[in-house]
């Protein structure tokens, strides 16, 4: 834990500095984690707050479906899981007393399905498959491959600290993964490889420094999940915040002036607005591209807006009638992947008790996703099942029902999050700095950890503190 993530937490457990700030009234778009982290800190300080809120919920990318299923099920469209080493979000679920489980990500005996064989994770030979690869390459994982790659930059920060990443941005932040790969000599066979079992291919084109970190921060391991749903988090600000939240009220405009600022919103009952002394928006830029914002933000923070580039995902869930991966595969959590349609499959842990289970039978992202987004939904399902099929085939009798979400078609989200292209590090400052009386907040305002809880409660304690302390 570095001394920045040290005075984030401490922020989080004692609250703003007191005496730093006068009572305001902030204004907070969106009800997002974001949103209801900066609302409960502000809350806690003194001001006075009303958040606005364009859906009936909270959480905003967390998003539990249990409507469509048998009772005891749960489709968790958004957010499924949370890295230990996230140490804000482990605060709040510490603090709100939810309760965990560890989040199985790998398994050995899950599947590799690819070029139309079905084998074991854990026999998974890449020389009994086609990769058109270099000869020092032949037989080798992935995972090897990268971590060779990769070592000399890793011993880079573990000698000079969290401060080489300046460095290795001004270096590589030009680079995509691909180009960084292709640069560092691998064949394409290899950078097919990783793309495929690495759940990578459509993100090849993103951010390799980006990328680097989280292997870096070894994100994905030691993972937990929620047992009551991912909801449970951004349910539990209710007690604290839901008399400060305006639900069914979508922004439309901004006037954002030397005194004061006003947010015109529509809810189904008219249109309405609301002033106070800051506001902070916590929705994602490719929505407030389309807010009307008086007078215009500057021209480097409306580039910021304009060229944030967000990611497509979907989800496929398949209600089971029993849990045939579990009793016929002796697969209990984890995943299997495939260079079929469906892409990833999840073995969801939760619901053992009620016999059925809710499989997520294809998990996609960029341009997979979108391809299915642009498929009929009863043609888009069967064509899940036959593709599942190829690995599971008790598919076909123990299938109940689907439940579908695609990100880059919720008018409420527009995309599954922020994901970085290369350039962008070199000029992040643009996407979070203010404007006037106007602060941003949300996982695209986190540098590292865009897409992640953790980088929406980061950027949330930035723009609170950032409100309390302004004169």
């Amino acid at each position: 834990m570095n001394s920045n993530s040290n005075s984030l937490l401490n922020i989080l457990e004692k609250g703003l500095e007191a005496g730093k700030s006068r009572p305001k009234k902030v204004i907070i778009v969106g009800a997002g984690m974001a949103g209801l982290v900066a609302g409960d800190l502000l809350k806690r300080a003194g001001h006075n707050v009303t958040i606005l809120e364009a859906q009936h919920r909270v959480g905003g990318r967390i998003y539990t479906v249990r409507s469509g299923l048998a009772p005891g099920l749960r489709a968790e469209m958004g957010a499924m899981r949370i890295p230990q080493s996230h140490d804000l979000t482990m605060a709040y679920i510490k603090r709100f007393r939810l309760k965990t489980e560890p989040f199985i990500l790998a398994n050995p005996n899950a599947y590799i399905y690819l070029q139309g064989k079905r084998v074991r994770r854990k026999e998974f030979d890449p020389k009994k498959f086609e990769f058109d690869v270099h000869p020092h390459e032949l037989g080798k994982q992935p995972e090897d491959l990268l971590k060779a790659t990769f070592k000399p930059l890793y011993e880079r920060v573990l000698e000079q600290g969290e401060t080489a990443w300046d460095g290795i941005i001004e270096e590589y932040d030009h680079f995509s993964l691909r180009g960084f790969l292709r640069h560092s000599g691998w064949s394409e066979g290899a950078i097919e490889m990783l793309g495929i079992l690495w759940n990578v291919e459509s993100r090849m084109n993103s951010s390799f420094v980006s990328y680097l970190h989280h292997e870096y921060s070894n994100t994905f391991s030691h993972m937990v999940y929620l047992v009551d749903g991912s909801d449970a988090l951004p349910n539990a600000f209710l007690p604290i915040l839901g008399k400060n939240i305006r639900f069914g009220a979508s922004m439309e405009a901004i006037e954002n002036t030397a005194k004061d600022v006003t947010v015109t919103y529509d809810t189904a009952a008219g249109r309405f607005q609301e002033t106070g002394d800051y506001l902070i928006v916590t929705i994602p830029f490719s929505l407030l591209r389309h807010i009307e914002v008086t007078p215009s933000f500057s021209p480097r923070k409306r580039r910021a807006i304009r060229q944030l580039n967000y990611d497509s995902s979907s989800k496929i869930f398949f209600q089971c009638s029993s849990r045939f991966w579990e009793n016929d595969d002796g697969i209990h959590g984890g995943g299997s992947v495939t260079d079929l349609a469906i892409r990833n499959v999840y073995y969801p842990q939760h619901g053992q008790e009620t016999g059925r289970g809710a499989l997520l039978a294809s998990y996609t992202w960029g341009r997979d996703a979108a391809c299915f987004a642009s498929l009929p939904k009863d043609y888009l399902i069967r064509q899940a099942i036959e593709n599942l099929g190829e690995i599971h085939p008790q598919i076909d009798r123990t299938f109940e029902v689907a439940v579908y979400h695609h990100w880059g078609n919720d008018p409420y989200a527009g995309g599954v999050g922020a994901l970085l292209e290369p350039g962008t590090m070199s000029h992040f400052n643009n996407i979070v700095i203010p404007d006037g009386r106007v602060y941003f907040a949300g996982d695209h305002c986190s540098k590292f950890e865009t897409r992640w809880i953790q980088g929406a409660i980061e950027s949330a304690i930035h723009a609170a503190m950032g409100v309390h302390e302004a004169r």
